[in-house]
């Protein structure tokens, strides 16, 4: 009775799942990231290479400028694919194009920038337009803003730009965005590391595969201590390989990256159905015996099967930052705290969810299983959409 009950609730989740799954497949377009190097070119000059999405450049700059022209021809040689005819569209609309950047993207004490031509290449499978500015500046402190999109074209809710920097002496990276879209050059390091912890705390509740990943193994653990320990093995692997992609030492296509992190949370997540299948209805054994914690082969399998999938994880972190840069201590740490950003989201989460989950195991055992496989049926069938979705 309680297999067919599981079953019939698990199909019921699946369908959702899938459903619910349909929507993050389609949310590309509703954050956008900007790239921002910036560097010192010369006494009282810097050089800014611009990195933005080369659709909504044509669009907001099209809009901006009340250009039919640059929208039609841009729009074109976006659908034809083309790098080459995507940067030949915005050179030939070079004035329209850049007066919109210069609107949005300024620093105060430089003259409006001069550019040279574009360039068009992939960057996590979308295509970025690139162009540097050069701008002629006084003094020494550079307050940097941007407002590039949102704009009128109504499928964007927010930009985030991410700057690294290297300007008279001091270097390091920031991330700026509607509610906070100005950044000093100058500023103090805990500044910039408040900067990088929100980054992180952001970046983990405004993605969905992490946060399904992390519902996939409070579903599937028994304990708090064993909630918290694969929350934090994740953490530590995904640290690794952020900093090494981060450093430029590692470096997967997104193409790979992301079907495997959608695999990773369909795994994670059907690792808890198949014991609730595997051991049927015993409610105990399943629940987990009172006493003393401790892992069991099981356990220390699913251990590392987490620790292996947040190598992966760590990788579509460092797409997503968007960092490249030589080795600095400032990088270092400002990675560090991006983590530290990511897993005091993850505890938060843990904490105020994990103990509803016991609560409801503790005081109706069948219930509180049956929730957790019902979870854990979504979960596997978003991520099983998301993986032939993101192949196909």
């Amino acid at each position: 009775m309680f297999r067919r009950t599981l079953r019939g609730l698990a199909l019921v989740a699946v369908v959702a799942g899938v459903v619910l799954g349909a929507a993050p497949a389609l949310a590309h377009g509703f954050t956008s990231v900007v790239y921002a190097d910036v560097t010192s070119s010369g006494k009282d000059r810097l050089s800014t290479e611009l990195g933005l999405e080369y659709d909504l450049l044509v669009v907001s700059a099209a809009d901006s400028a009340q250009d039919d022209a640059l929208f039609s021809d841009g729009t074109a040689a976006f659908e034809s694919g083309d790098p080459a005819a995507q940067a030949a569209a915005l050179d030939r609309h070079a004035e329209p194009v850049l007066a919109y950047v210069a609107d949005r993207f300024t620093v105060s004490g430089c003259e409006a920038p001069r550019a040279g031509g574009f360039t068009v290449a992939e960057r996590e499978g979308v295509p970025y337009a690139f162009v540097t500015l050069e701008q002629a500046c006084a003094g020494d402190g550079y307050e940097l803003t941007s407002t590039l999109f949102p704009d009128s074209e109504g499928f964007v809710r927010d930009t985030r730009t991410i700057v690294s920097y290297a300007v008279g002496g001091l270097h390091g990276s920031a991330a700026l965005d509607a509610s906070d879209p100005t950044f000093d050059l100058s500023q103090n390091g805990i500044a910039r590391f408040w900067e990088f912890f929100k980054l992180g705390a952001e970046h983990l509740l405004g993605g969905p595969d992490h946060i399904l990943f992390l519902l996939a193994l409070i579903a599937g653990s028994r304990r708090l201590r064993e909630v918290v320990l694969v929350a934090t093995s994740f953490t530590l692997a995904h640290s690794v390989t952020l900093v090494l992609a981060a450093l430029g030492l590692v470096s997967v296509p997104a193409a790979v990256v992301e079907p495997i992190i959608a695999l990773s949370i369909a795994v994670v997540a059907g690792w808890y159905l198949y014991r609730l299948w595997q051991r049927g209805s015993e409610v105990g054994d399943i629940q987990g015996a009172e006493g003393h914690f401790s892992l069991d082969r099981a356990g220390w399998t699913r251990l590392g099967v987490v620790f292996c999938f947040g190598l992966v994880h760590g990788l579509g972190f460092a797409g997503a930052l968007g960092i490249d840069e030589a080795w600095s201590w400032t990088l270092l740490w400002s990675l560090l705290v991006f983590n530290v950003g990511i897993e005091a989201v993850q505890l938060g989460l843990i904490v105020v969810l994990f103990p509803v989950l016991v609560l409801l195991r503790r005081r109706a055992p069948r219930v509180g299983i049956t929730v957790s496989g019902v979870v854990s049926a979504a979960v596997s069938a978003v991520g099983l959409f998301w993986f032939f979705e993101r192949i196909l």
